[in-house]
């Protein structure tokens, strides 16, 4: 390849990532960018968990605990520099962010093991199976979440006619 297809290449991968953090994109923008975060924070848990215990000879429970930590961090970090891009300001502090962020991590895990614990032999599915619809049907809820509860934009409209 050469060094004009190369810079050509990299321009339009500038471009699309500039256009596709613009708040013009809506909701579809804004699926997408969830969509994207969640994939690379994904690659990462599993790469910092799968490097420490097989590299490292980390205890796979600690290496899991430190992946998923990182994982969540990453994600948190997405989700408000990233994801959620608006012309307004966040309504919400960034420690009330991530009060109501951990909630629905911990609410998160808490549907899943659930889930996963006792679906299987309701409905007569592999673990596996109910593993994937859990996250999926999870991932959709907490876009909503995140959106209108988390990750929102201050409205000072809104918020005068309320007062």
């Amino acid at each position: 390849m050469s060094a004009t297809t190369a810079s050509s290449r990299r321009q339009l991968a500038q471009a699309f990532l500039r256009d596709v953090r613009s708040p013009e994109w809506g909701v579809l923008g804004q699926l997408f960018r969830f969509a994207l975060s969640g994939s690379l924070v994904a690659v990462v848990y599993v790469s910092v968990t799968t490097v420490l215990h097989d590299a490292f000879a980390v205890h796979f429970q600690i290496a899991l605990a430190i992946g998923f930590a990182v994982g969540v961090a990453l994600h948190f970090t997405l989700q408000r520099v990233f994801v959620w891009r608006h012309h307004e300001d966040f309504a919400l502090a960034a420690h009330r962010q991530a009060w109501r962020y951990l909630c629905v991590c911990a609410s998160q895990y808490g549907l899943t093991a659930l889930s996963t614990s006792q679906l299987p032999d309701l409905v007569g599915l592999p673990v596996e199976v109910v593993y994937v619809a859990t996250m999926l049907a999870l991932a959709a809820i907490n876009f909503a979440i995140f959106r209108g509860g988390v990750f929102h934009p201050d409205v000072p409209a809104k918020r005068e006619a309320m007062s």
